[in-house]
């Protein structure tokens, strides 16, 4: 995966090589907290829990379901 972090560098004739090394670490600390949180996508369900799902409350395989599970399930 690529670095798309931007390169953060301080441009301030009056600032001292340790106040802009603060201010970069204060930066990039800021950004470390609060980046979004990478989520692992949720597991497919699986197709014949679904059938017995559906047989056991007398609905067609190919009709929606109750449970927000997209036609044709499973693709």
């Amino acid at each position: 995966m690529p670095n798309r972090r931007p390169q953060l560098e301080i441009v301030a004739p009056s600032a001292s090589p340790e106040e802009a090394a603060a201010v970069v670490a204060a930066l990039e600390q800021f950004l470390r907290d609060y980046a979004p949180v990478l989520v692992a996508a949720p597991e497919k369900p699986n197709p014949w829990q679904r059938a017995a799902l559906l047989e056991s409350t007398g609905r067609e395989p190919d009709a929606p379901s109750p449970w927000g599970d997209p036609v044709p399930w499973g693709n």
